[in-house]
């Protein structure tokens, strides 16, 4: 199977926030299924939020040894998607057009191009879907990954 869904940066990062109770658990088991089935995919801008983000917010962050290591990961096991000029456009499009914050933009354009249906995000209006991508909350208590894999 190909990646058909665009994981967010929140997602990730609660896969190593300690301090995220049922949401760590959640997010690892949503990671899990997404790389056992090959159905997942990232950004780089994802994986730059990710190393920044547990490299210097959570309460107890990684090391920047240990996040390097997790990035790399990352590029090894998913599909990594890389920024371009027409996605950058794409996202100020989605800034006027939706109103989203530029950032959750890029995201959304990302899947957009590259033709990924579903973003799996707590970030968006989840359930709203924009020009053919639809938008996920993966810690919503109804939530069932086997629904989207």
């Amino acid at each position: 199977m190909s990646a058909n869904i665009l994981v967010d940066t929140n997602v990730l990062v609660y896969a190593y926030d300690r301090a995220a109770g049922v949401k760590q658990q959640q997010a690892l088991d949503v990671l899990d299924e997404l790389i056992q089935r090959s159905a997942g995919a990232i950004t780089t801008q994802v994986l730059a939020e990710f190393f920044v983000t547990v490299t210097r917010k959570l309460a107890a962050p990684l090391s920047i040894t240990d996040a390097y290591v997790r990035v790399e990961n990352y590029l090894r096991a998913w599909t990594v998607y890389d920024l371009t000029g027409l996605i950058v456009l794409e996202a100020a499009r989605g800034v006027r057009d939706y109103q989203l914050s530029f950032w959750d933009a890029q995201i959304w354009a990302a899947a957009r191009l590259n033709q990924i249906p579903v973003i799996f995000s707590e970030d968006f209006n989840v359930g709203a879907t924009l020009d053919g991508v639809r938008f996920v909350n993966p810690f919503d208590s109804a939530f069932q990954i086997k629904d989207w894999v």
